[in-house]
């Protein structure tokens, strides 16, 4: 095996810590050529689809990838920001430019978040950092930005997989990418990782406060539904901890908003395939709360930290038609957490957290000593 050339390297150079947000990933562009690659990536990958891998490349070289990405990509443009969203200028971070809010939404918030974390952390600490984000499956990749951190020297990198629940097939996803690459390095740099934040109070609190702040503007539901993407059945047969996660979540928002049981339900959306997946699903809760006339249904999506299409397109717009359709009154989703102000300290604190023994301002006296001696020993630079 041969392993990547190292970035050139200045002795007396401090050494950064970098923070990877990690998210699941998009297409570039809302078409059917830029979602075929795109869906090709993520259903290839063992962890996403656990069937065998010849009976599965049949059925997606044959079937899906030839039917799938112009649907997907009719879904995609019509949740599609083509606009200026808003700048978003990360406080005290100088050099935080205007985003342009234009392209996919998860993209887009991603970066926004990434942005404002660095703004965050910036008032917490003096040592040198650097914030990036990637997506698991399109662009920007791990890989890339991982080798865009190790030429900033970044020498210790956490990574923060952007998803409250741990899942296989997401967070462990993400996990197989970055060790990947990292196995590929010379000079591997020192890696912690975040596992899943389910139950972290300042995650929580945001939720609830999210939720609360778009009651105050547009009155309270009969009825809340929590939907969290689905995974097959066996995921949890198996052991995968991500139904039990959800669970706590529910739970723990639902005492946190003061909700008795029969005032929430929590589901599960998503489905793909004819296989069982993990219930109730949020479809048929939505169409059953439709016959018995509720009068009013809000949907939440706890377990996405920014909005993607599994929000905006397949509850906010499909999801409401279920329910009105099957008799249901009023319909309201509540967006995710996205840019809002409780989630970005609950994130800052976060990271902190997982960042304790790594984050120590250089000393400059101790740095140029250090680079005399390696000029001393024969460095050339």
């Amino acid at each position: 095996m041969s392993y990547q050339t190292e970035p050139a390297f200045a002795h007396g150079t401090p050494a950064k810590t970098g923070i990877l947000l990690v998210n699941l990933g998009t297409p570039d562009a809302p078409t059917a050529k830029a979602v075929r690659p795109y869906l090709k990536e993520f259903l290839s990958d063992p962890r996403v689809v656990e069937i065998p891998r010849a009976v599965w490349w049949l059925i997606l070289n044959g079937i899906i990838l030839n039917t799938r990405p112009k649907k997907s990509a009719a879904k995609y443009a019509k949740i599609w920001l083509t606009e200026r969203e808003g700048d978003c200028t990360a406080i005290g971070h100088p050099s935080a430019s205007p985003l342009r809010g234009e392209g996919s939404p998860l993209r887009v918030h991603t970066a926004k978040q990434t942005v404002l974390l660095q703004g965050y952390l910036s008032q917490r600490t003096r040592a040198p950092f650097v914030v990036d984000y990637a997506m698991s499956y399109g662009n920007p990749s791990i890989p890339s930005v991982l080798r865009k951190l190790k030429e900033q020297n970044c020498q210790r990198i956490l990574i923060v997989p952007m998803y409250p629940q741990y899942a296989a097939s997401s967070t462990g996803t993400a996990f197989d990418i970055v060790f990947a690459e990292v196995q590929q390095m010379r000079n591997t740099p020192a890696l912690r990782t975040i596992k899943n934040f389910h139950d972290n109070p300042g995650y929580i609190k945001a939720l609830a406060n999210n939720i609360n702040e778009y009651w105050m503007k547009n009155g309270r539901p009969e009825k809340l539904v929590m939907s969290f993407h689905g995974l097959p059945q066996f995921s949890l047969d198996k052991g995968d901890p991500y139904h039990c996660e959800c669970h706590k979540t529910g739970r723990l928002l639902a005492q946190e908003l003061g909700l008795q049981p029969g005032q929430y339900f929590i589901s599960f959306q998503s489905r793909f395939g004819r296989a069982e997946w993990l219930k109730p699903y949020t479809t048929a809760t939505l169409k059953e709360l439709g016959k018995q006339k509720t009068k009013r249904v809000d949907v939440v999506c706890p377990g996405f930290v920014a909005d993607c299409l599994e929000t905006l397109e397949e509850i906010a717009m499909e999801g409401k038609e279920d329910f009105l359709h099957a008799g249901g009154g009023e319909f309201h989703y509540i967006p995710c957490l996205n840019e809002c102000n409780d989630w970005m300290h609950a994130l800052t604190d976060l990271v902190m957290d997982n960042l304790q023994g790594w984050l120590a301002e250089p000393d400059a006296a101790e740095l140029e000593q250090g680079r005399l001696r390696a000029l001393g020993m024969g460095a050339k630079k």
